[in-house]
């Protein structure tokens, strides 16, 4: 069993090429000894957005507070606080803060997409 106190591991600027205004929190990683999932919890400020990418795992989102987007080819789905989303495998997408407010998000991953 592992803890890891509120505030323990602030989130912290993501400098991938594409960014815009996020930042990301690894609560939940390998460096935990987690034996297969990993829990990072992002936020994205006004007008922010993530990389538009691609990967082979999934993505299973819950939203805390704010409103935005999930932003996948030729559509976009609105989301806000109490939502969830799944992001399914190879699906090109990313995630844009559409509120006047953070948008923040825990986001479950595979380790090998930590």
């Amino acid at each position: 069993m592992k803890l890891v106190p509120k505030g323990e591991r602030p989130p912290q600027p993501v400098s991938i090429e594409g960014a815009r205004g996020v930042k990301v929190a690894k609560l939940v990683a390998s460096a935990d000894d987690s034996p297969t999932a990993a829990m990072r919890q992002f936020v994205i400020e006004p007008g922010g957005n993530t990389p538009w990418h691609a990967h082979d795992w999934e993505h299973v989102i819950y939203v805390l507070e704010g409103k935005g987007a999930l932003v996948t080819d030729g559509r976009e789905t609105l989301f806000s606080a109490g939502d969830a989303l799944l992001v399914e495998p190879d699906e090109e997408h990313n995630f844009v803060n559409k509120g006047d407010g953070d948008l923040e998000f825990l986001c479950v991953v595979p380790l090998r997409g930590d």
